[in-house]
């Protein structure tokens, strides 16, 4: 089917309260030389232009303020959209080391066979039905929806696209390494020891 052209849409307007510090600037990779944002921005540009970081001021990335701060991912999707102007966006929050290019480019083969009236494309954890709603596709259609439930205060990320519209890829639990992400410092000290168990550092 005809689909919009795809922007690039980095989550990173988070306060990362839980954590203690700016996620963001996590350095796991690469001997530590790249943060969790230059890296979720330089998968974003392989497969999407323009790309665009998406929450408060980052120095050296093209940077687009939440239309309400404070608002969660239903926040930072809605301006996402707003800003790509009739583009679809490929949202990737900034916190998922384990997050590849093979996982993306399966996604984006998954958003070209969905069938129509399909307004996001996203993983679904298939044991327990959970969506992957931070790593997903969302078509200009699904900006109403994101703009209702923010003026609302319906910040339930899962409900915001009806799920008529919805269009999922199922994946196993055994898969579910890319979708790890840090929101506590358990999961920071967790993500270290898997990398350290992989030989990435």
């Amino acid at each position: 089917m005809n689909s919009a052209p795809l922007a690039g849409a980095v989550l990173a307007g988070g306060l990362s309260s839980r954590l203690g510090h700016d996620k963001a600037l996590l350095r796991l990779h690469d001997g530590g030389s790249a943060d969790l944002l230059s890296r979720t921005y330089s998968l974003l540009r392989r497969v999407a232009d323009p790309v665009f970081v998406v929450g408060g001021r980052r120095e050296g990335y093209p940077c687009v303020p939440d239309l309400m701060p404070g608002r969660g991912p239903v926040g930072g999707i809605a301006t996402a959209l707003s800003h790509a102007a009739g583009c679809a966006c490929l949202v990737l929050s900034c916190d998922l080391p384990f997050m590849t290019p093979g996982v993306l480019d399966h996604l984006l083969n998954g958003r070209a066979r969905r069938p129509a009236g399909r307004h996001a494309t996203l993983y679904r954890q298939a044991e327990t039905g959970h969506s992957e709603c931070l790593v997903a596709v969302y078509e200009p259609e699904a900006l109403p929806h994101f703009l209702h439930c923010l003026e609302n205060q319906l910040l339930k990320i899962s409900r915001v696209v009806p799920p008529e519209e919805q269009h999922f890829i199922d994946y196993p639990a055994g898969d579910s390494l890319p979708f790890f992400n840090i929101n506590y410092p358990a999961d920071l000290e967790a993500a270290r020891r898997i990398m350290s168990a992989l030989g990435r550092e």
